[in-house]
């Protein structure tokens, strides 16, 4: 039996790379790797080629050939947030080529379209462009990642592998949330795309559906330690929300003030809306994948949380973190009182932070 060939993009982001391994392991695919040209010589991209991966240099912010397409029967798209509306071409492209299935760039939470998140709605341009083409397709969304759903503990043993962020508790701390381990998503995507039940369709992953609440129990049950938690209420999460869009619509350049109103929108739509829910995926119209595939043996939260607690975690980013200069940040846009440490790459000392920023959100950080 033929294998299904496959092109992914954004094989070198922490989503991405879920996926490529996710295929890899099944003997099923034959994946090839889609980079730009200015990416072809990075450490990254070669190591997927000694890998035995072919890469294909795409530039998708040009009309793109559809013979380059042509020998896929699946796309899979793991583009970075700011790079979004590229996918237009990507999509024209593979309608063209008799591409089989489309798998855009989603793999987030469960959000209605239509104003509650900016990120959602940036996707949601891309999946009509989709169905006008009537391209076929699979959108698979994830909820939130354990990797970064568990909170700093007051010992600051976690704090090599923690992202970033505060112990606020959002409300009274009660809104169910869907997660999934990185890990599994490219496991996930394994058997969607080769599922005919799925193509057209929604789907959602998850391990665990769990509350603040529930986290915080697990993350002190498993560590023995006490977390102080900062009270969020709506009226103040509706406020931060405000302000950023305002810092945003003063300035649409703005990367940090895009990535804050994205950071706030995530909150207010997990936490107050309760939108990433079992419930409201299956309103929306997904499938369950765990009702697909009930053999499937997700990574849960609490085992997740115990990997990490005996020292085998693994920081998101990290090996882009670790090849940039260190910068520190304190980030009021992004929550109150939160300070943030990234590496953004070097520039000379008059550039500004939002342009560097920019070069990181359009480097390999994935949503």
């Amino acid at each position: 039996m033929s294998k299904i060939k496959v092109l992914l993009l954004g094989a070198t982001g922490e989503t991405g790379a879920s996926v490529l391994e996710g295929l890899a392991a099944d003997d099923t695919f034959h994946v090839s790797i889609a980079v730009r040209p200015s990416s072809t010589d990075k450490p990254a991209v070669r190591a997927l080629v000694a890998r035995g991966f072919p890469v294909i240099e795409v530039d998708l912010n040009t009309k793109l050939d559809p013979s380059l397409l042509k020998p896929f029967n699946t796309v899979i798209s793991c583009i970075g947030p700011e790079a979004q509306q590229s996918q237009l071409n990507l999509a024209t492209a593979a309608k063209a080529a008799g591409v089989k299935r489309f798998v855009p760039c989603a793999f987030i939470t469960i959000c209605p379209p239509g104003g509650v998140m900016q990120l959602r709605d940036a996707k949601e341009e891309v999946y009509n462009h989709i169905f006008r083409l009537h391209l076929p397709y699979t959108i698979v969304d994830t909820g939130f990642w354990h990797q970064i759903s568990f909170p700093p503990l007051p010992s600051g043993r976690l704090d090599d592998i923690h992202f970033m962020g505060e112990n606020n508790l959002y409300g009274d701390g009660s809104a169910p949330n869907l997660l999934t381990d990185l890990r599994d998503i490219g496991r996930f995507v394994a058997r969607i795309i080769k599922d005919p039940r799925t193509l057209n369709k929604k789907v959602f992953t998850w391990s665990d559906e769990l509350s603040q609440n529930e986290i915080y129990a697990v993350a002190e049950n498993l560590s023995g330690e006490t977390i102080d938690k900062k009270p969020v209420s709506l009226e103040e999460m509706e406020s931060i929300v405000a302000k950023a869009k305002q810092d945003l619509d003063a300035d649409p350049t703005n990367i940090m003030a895009r990535m804050a109103l994205w950071t706030h929108e995530y909150n207010l739509s997990k936490y107050f809306r309760r939108d990433n829910t079992r419930k409201n995926a299956l309103y929306l119209g997904y499938l369950d994948a765990r009702d697909l595939y009930p053999d499937f043996q997700p990574v849960s939260f609490v085992d997740y949380f115990k990997e990490i607690l005996q020292g085998n975690g693994k920081k998101p980013y990290a090996e882009f973190l670790s090849s940039h200069e260190l910068v520190h940040l304190s980030v009021a846009d992004l929550r109150p009182g939160l300070m943030v440490y990234i590496r953004i790459p070097a520039r000379p000392r008059k550039a500004s932070r939002e342009s560097c920023f920019a070069d990181w959100l359009q480097g390999p950080i994935k949503f």
